[in-house]
């Protein structure tokens, strides 16, 4: 048998029915997906501008843009209307930091994910020896969940600044010959945003699936295992005592409260006997 069959046979793939692998499961797609719609996206739009002289005309005028949308280098040529000059322009703004961030948060997420799931499935021993494994894990869980957060916060404004770089409308303000209303400029086609919105939608559900994972990774822990300790001991204590303590009244109860009521009234042995006491006084008289 090969070193793969052998390993295979040895893996618990049973373990990605639990929560904890298989949410590790899930970071590892969603991953994908969101590194995959931002970091692969590249769009573009047309516009045309129409002058007096229609031999200064331009009507397709190609502006492309791709991650990770450093749109103040993207520059392109528009006629002028003012003979055959032509204008150098550039979109305006630079939302890479805010993607090259929100991308390594996903690539880093996907490896960490992956590697954490083979651990799982094949190391599980290895995994709970010690409890270093589920420490490093939580810790690493409670990092990346709070890096999703502020990745997705942070590419989501980026996208904002990029639609806005990017509106026709926004455009044509920056072309001189669409100031003269003699020129006819207008947008042929817009940019398609739908895959950098899918991007942000990821994003935000790997935050919601790294931070419900905090708890079950967390149960792996020995911080969970010693508080349920910490809080089992007081309440056995409590509950010895009190059981102590009602054993105790009950022995006192039938010894000396229900005894001190019988000893008040006379038996009926008592009762059959005669005095002493006035027949020796009247002796006495």
């Amino acid at each position: 048998m090969d070193p793969v069959s052998q390993l295979a046979s040895a893996g618990s793939f049973r373990v990605l029915k639990e929560p904890l692998a298989f949410l590790r499961a899930l970071e590892l797609l969603f991953a994908i997906f969101a590194f995959a719609t931002c970091g692969g996206y590249s769009g573009g739009l047309r516009l045309s501008v129409d002058c007096v002289n229609k031999t200064e005309s331009n009507l397709s005028i190609d502006i492309a843009f791709a991650y990770p949308f450093r749109l103040h280098q993207v520059t392109f040529e528009v006629p002028t209307c003012e003979g055959k000059e032509r204008q150098k322009l550039a979109l305006i703004g630079d939302s890479s930091s805010s993607a090259e961030f929100f991308v390594t948060v996903a690539v880093f997420a996907f490896l960490y994910s992956l590697a954490a799931t083979v651990v799982y499935i094949f190391f599980q021993n290895k995994y709970r020896e010690n409890n270093r494994g589920p420490l490093i894990d939580f810790i690493v869980t409670v990092v990346f969940s709070f890096l999703w957060l502020v990745g997705s916060s942070a590419w989501a404004k980026g996208l904002s600044d990029v639609k806005v770089a990017t509106d026709p409308k926004e455009v044509l303000l920056l072309m001189s010959a669409c100031k003269q209303p003699s020129n006819k400029c207008m947008a042929v086609h817009s940019p398609v945003m739908s895959s950098l919105n899918t991007s942000v939608v990821f994003g935000f559900l790997n935050f919601i699936l790294w931070a419900g994972n905090i708890w079950f990774v967390f149960k792996e822990t020995g911080w969970h295992s010693s508080g349920q300790r910490y809080l089992s001991d007081p309440m056995e204590k409590h509950s010895s005592s009190y059981n102590q303590g009602g054993y105790n009244q009950d022995s006192y109860g039938s010894s000396s409260g229900y005894s001190q009521p019988a000893s008040l009234g006379p038996s009926s042995d008592e009762f059959g006997q005669q005095p002493t006491g006035p027949t020796s006084f009247t002796n006495q008289i």
